[in-house]
This record gives structure tokens, sequence and C-alpha cells, in this order.
């Protein structure tokens, strides 16, 4: 099957789909609830979403993390946050349990893990985050299946520069 002929499941059985969003705007209200702000959620939703080698959902969450004011440098650095100074120790906590979460399958959430981020987030934004993290890989495994595509953005010329 091409990709042209890929079946979106968001397409093809909407009301799961539809099911998918509101509980994927359920979670965000838990979240919020919880004190998770925008730049973390987004934080870890990118950072999950590379690491499933989601194109598609580290667009999307790329742009709202940069209309949350997450700035160039803080998602460049997402990659290599655990040799990065720029993230805070909520922010690193919240990024090692999406790394769990992507690599589930590989021993769930280690016992030291659990016991090092339960030391820095409360319980509620441990609930929440993990929840965030539930519903993205939802949605990564439905862009992926479906090959969904991220064509090159259209350059944009400053309109006053020199290009000499």
């Amino acid at each position: 099957m091409s990709t042209e002929r890929r079946v979106h499941l968001s397409r093809s059985a909407r009301p799961a789909y539809d099911a998918l969003e509101a509980f994927s705007q359920t979670v965000g209200t838990i979240a919020a609830e919880a004190g998770i702000d925008a730049r973390l959620r987004e934080l870890v939703l990118i950072h999950a979403s590379q690491l499933n080698g989601c194109a598609y959902c580290v667009r999307v969450h790329v742009d709202r993390a940069a209309a949350a004011g997450l700035g160039v440098d803080e998602i460049a650095q997402l990659a290599t946050w655990r040799e990065s100074g720029v993230f805070s120790a909520r922010e690193r906590a919240a990024l090692e349990l999406a790394e769990c979460y992507v690599f589930i399958h590989e021993g769930g959430v280690p016992d030291e893990v659990y016991d090092r981020v339960g030391g820095i987030l409360s319980e509620q934004e441990y609930v929440a985050i993990s929840w965030l993290l539930v519903s993205i890989n939802a949605f990564n495994r439905i862009a992926i299946a479906g090959k969904y595509p991220v064509p090159p953005r259209a350059v944009q010329s400053d309109a006053g520069e020199d290009p000499a």
C-alpha cells in the first residue's frame, strides 16, 4: 500500500478518533488542574513524539510550544536534556518519565525512576503527566501508522534584510 493510499484512522473510524480527542481534552484538563503549565506539557509531548519517531506530532507540539513561549534553545536541547542545563528539576523529571512511557515495554517505570520522579513531582503532577504520555503515545501511533505527511514549510523571507 502506497503512502497516498494509506488508511488514515482519524478519517476512517471517526467515532474512535473523536473519543481519543475527547480523552485528550480530559487529560488536558487533569494536567491543568494539577498545575502542569503549557511549557511543561509541550516539552513532554515533543520529547515523547521525538522518541516515537512521529514527525507529524513533533511539528504540532513544537508549534504549540513556541506559542506557549518556549524558545528555540529549549526546543533544540530536548534531545540532549540530560546534558543540558536549560531544564528545571521538575522538567527533567517529566522528561525522564516520558522516556519510560515511550519504552514501557523495556521494564515499565523502574522503581528508581519512580522514586526519583516522585521525589520531585507531586502525585497529582505524576498522574497528569502519565496521562499526557498515554494520550500522546496513542496519537503518535495513529500518525505514524498513517504516514501523516510533514512537508517542508514555505520559506519566508525577511522583507527588510539585505541578502549581501
